[in-house]
């Protein structure tokens, strides 16, 4: 049954809309003044005629959303965090449902259900249909009064196949139908109690948010990260012993839990969606053991031959493993503004990128309890205005100074359109000077209105510019770069040793004063990451392990003492030691959770063993020059894009069909040119684990510098702060994340 006959049989009296909030942004749901591009038709699995690959790419989120605006008329509709997190920044936020024709956007919760007079429901799910998902949904649907339900799933149906026993490779039953969405199908209709109701469920890709046109996150494989040593264990277990591997380098998707290889064949699966609507085909490079593995997921898709056949365009699709450089992640050298800003504003519930931007300096309202919680936040995100969305760009890749000189501009811009009585001032830009020029609008909603995007930008710039924790920014910066030269002139045991006096005097307490230079537990264990992630290629690997572990072993105890004496858990000490309060926090239990965190800190020294070339990120210092750190990343590109096009054995082309295998196999006996990622005038780059803004400007300099004619788009899991590593590392289940069973 068609939807347009459905609403008749079930009612089609237009009822009013909800009302909007009347904030910038709706925490939980998305930015709801933002107003995304037009339209309304199905999704179109193809790139039209007149648009080139890179802009497929930039367009793509945003087309994904086609098939479920087409659906969401006089709907109330559910949507899970990932999926609100991708409409927030891809499509417009719950406004564009809204004006799609839906009555109501709400979380996907058990605790919401649809109104009495609500008899359509719609459902954007990024898990698979099983489990706590279908759950939820039954949960929503026993507790409204619906006649019709759509359900769209991020993931595949050919997963939905395979799921039970993790191969999920069941391809050629897609050519015979969708007998799980069917049977959900079913299932809705039972839940909604009268089999003649109807049901439909169908997959949609949703699985990217667009921050700008050279950026696409995935926040569904947000935790999606590279495995470490010490999963070796777990993988092993179940192993005989002479088929166990002995480094990560060696092992094979089949090897891993069922869980991790759905999760992989999704994210393979969302790139092939991504590569089939820009019209590509693409020669794949993996740099690391996970990328290895997500290359040979992507060359294997069952969709991917046909799709290969019908391509006009090509591309190189470089994938690389973040473990590979935790340097960069955790460093705070990196001179750019969005970095501070989401490392030091409170996210935006429900989001992983987002951040909550106080909007009280727009309003006459007082600072009372009474009134906490009023006035929703605004957020980085801008889809409403280009002059926002352009600023938001420069922000993300220019330099600090750049960037707050920008905001500066176009404040000023913004109120002189308005008319405004701004006093102009040059030289340095101050957080007061920002926000004078912000509070120029307070009182005037036409004008916020107007500019609501730029404003938002403002606040948050001059929020972080004032916020106290930057002084623990510095402070960190100042002790990366002492260890940095220690690591050089001592090696690990001495810098351990360093760390000892930070570790005694830090305040007891997460609460450690934003405005002291003391460091807190949880930056305590960012800076532990930067000195493990550079320790095996300085003097450390000439002294003995006996003083390494002896070092350590002091190390832990002062952690243990400090982790005791806290005055509140920080969200990363809760998971790390498994408890929720202080009470249930013992010496015993607090030491042994440092112990698992040093064992995973080892084997982040020895990411890099198996690498023949790229195997060192640290330049040591001598007489006339400092040690400095040399990015991983930089160095990927700078092979990538050398013209003398040498073959980098660490960049591993994962054959994609018998003529790549025939090709490396006669290349042992004759010249053969291999394929190299810079064949192609589009290369994607797949940084699997997360991508820092200033990593985005390293590789716009490295592009630049070397005048390639090859446009560069990025694809990552996540744009990572210093705090995020910490969170991967130890208390992510890499093994076995979360797909919604």
């Amino acid at each position: 049954m068609g939807e347009r006959e459905a609403e008749t049989q079930h009612g089609d009296a237009v009822l009013p809309r909800p009302r909007r909030a009347t904030s910038p942004c709706e925490p939980g749901v998305c930015c709801v003044l933002v107003r995304g591009p037009g339209g309304g038709s199905a999704f179109h699995a193809f790139l039209p005629a007149d648009m080139s690959p890179a802009d497929g790419l930039a367009s793509f989120p945003a087309h994904a959303w086609e098939k479920v605006l087409s659906k969401v008329k006089k709907a109330v509709v559910f949507v899970d965090e990932p999926c609100s997190e991708i409409l927030h920044w891809s499509a417009g936020g719950a406004a564009r449902l809204l004006e799609a024709g839906a009555r109501n956007v709400k979380r996907f919760s058990s605790f919401e259900a649809g109104a009495e007079d609500e008899p359509k429901a719609v459902f954007v799910v990024s898990t698979l249909l099983k489990g706590r998902t279908a759950d939820v949904i039954k949960d929503i649907i026993s507790l409204s009064r619906f006649q019709y339900c759509v359900v769209f799933t991020a993931v595949p149906h050919s997963l939905h196949l395979g799921s039970g026993s993790g191969s999920g490779s069941a391809g050629s039953a897609e050519s015979e139908g969708s007998p799980v969405f069917e049977r959900f199908e079913e299932k809705l209709c039972e839940w909604m109690g009268d089999m003649n109701y109807t049901a439909e469920v169908a997959h949609a890709p949703l699985a990217f948010a667009r921050l700008s046109p050279q950026l696409l996150l995935t926040p569904a494989f947000a935790d999606l990260f590279p495995l470490l040593e010490s999963d070796l264990q777990s993988v092993n277990e179940k192993r005989p012993e002479k088929r166990r591997f002995l480094s990560v380098a060696d092992v094979d998707a089949a090897a891993l839990p069922g869980q991790l290889q759905v999760k992989m064949k999704a994210f393979a699966s969302a790139l092939d969606a991504l590569l089939e609507f820009s019209g590509v085909r693409e020669e794949s490079f993996a740099v690391g053991p996970m990328s290895r593995l997500l290359a040979a997921e992507l060359a294997s898709h069952p969709q991917a031959k046909n799709r290969r056949k019908a391509a006009q365009n090509k591309a190189s699709v470089v994938f690389i493993d973040r473990t590979l450089d935790l340097t960069g992640a955790v460093g705070h050298h990196g001179d750019n503004l969005v970095e501070k800003i989401l490392s030091v504003l409170p996210p935006l519930p429900g989001h992983v990128t987002d951040v909550q931007v106080d909007m009280w300096e727009l309003t006459h309202l007082r600072r009372t309890s009474e009134v906490q919680g009023v006035l929703a936040p605004g957020c980085l995100a801008q889809n409403q205005s280009a002059t926002a969305r352009l600023l938001w760009e420069a922000m993300l890749v220019a330099k600090q100074k750049e960037a707050v000189m920008e905001v500066r501009r176009q404040l000023v811009e913004a109120a002189s359109k308005e008319n405004l009585p701004i006093k102009m001032s040059l030289g340095r830009v101050t957080a007061e000077q920002l926000s004078s020029y912000v509070q120029l609008f307070r009182g005037r909603w036409g004008a916020v209105e107007s500019h609501c995007g730029v404003l938002q930008l403002g606040l948050a710039t001059a929020h972080t510019l004032r916020h106290p924790a930057l002084t623990h920014w510095d402070a960190c910066l100042a002790f990366e770069r002492l260890l940095l030269q220690a690591l050089g002139d001592s090696g690990l045991p001495d810098v351990l040793k360093q760390l000892l006096p930070l570790a005694k005097s830090s305040a007891s307490g997460t609460g450690v004063d934003p405005g002291s230079g003391d460091l807190s537990v949880d930056e305590l264990l960012v800076l532990l990451v930067y000195v493990y992630s550079l320790a095996q290629e300085t003097k450390s690997r000439s002294h003995d392990e006996d003083q390494v572990e002896k070092a350590e072993a002091e190390l832990i105890g002062a952690l243990t003492l400090l982790l005791t004496q806290q005055t509140t858990l920080s969200p990363l000490l809760q998971d790390i030691t498994g408890v929720s309060s202080l009470e249930e926090l013992t010496m015993e239990r607090a030491h042994t959770a440092l112990e698992r965190v040093f064992e995973t800190l080892r084997g982040i020294g020895r990411a890099r063993e198996h690498l023949k070339q790229l195997h060192s990120v640290y330049s040591a210092g001598d007489g006339a020059h400092q040690a400095t750190y040399r990015p991983f990343l930089k160095q990927v590109l700078e092979e990538i894009f050398n013209p003398n096009r040498p073959e980098c054995p660490d960049i591993e082309h994962t054959s994609g069909g018998l003529t790549d295998l025939l090709k490396t196999g006669f290349s042992m006996f004759m010249k053969v040119n291999r394929p190299h990622p810079s064949d192609h005038p589009l290369l994607f780059l797949v940084l699997v684990g997360g991508v820092t803004p200033s990593e985005l400007r390293l590789i716009r300099e490295v592009v630049s510098s070397h005048k390639a004619g090859t446009q560069v788009l990025v694809v990552s899991t996540r744009l990572l702060r210093p705090a995020d590593v910490p969170h991967l590392l130890f208390n992510t289940n890499r093994l076995s994340p979360d797909i919604g069973v």
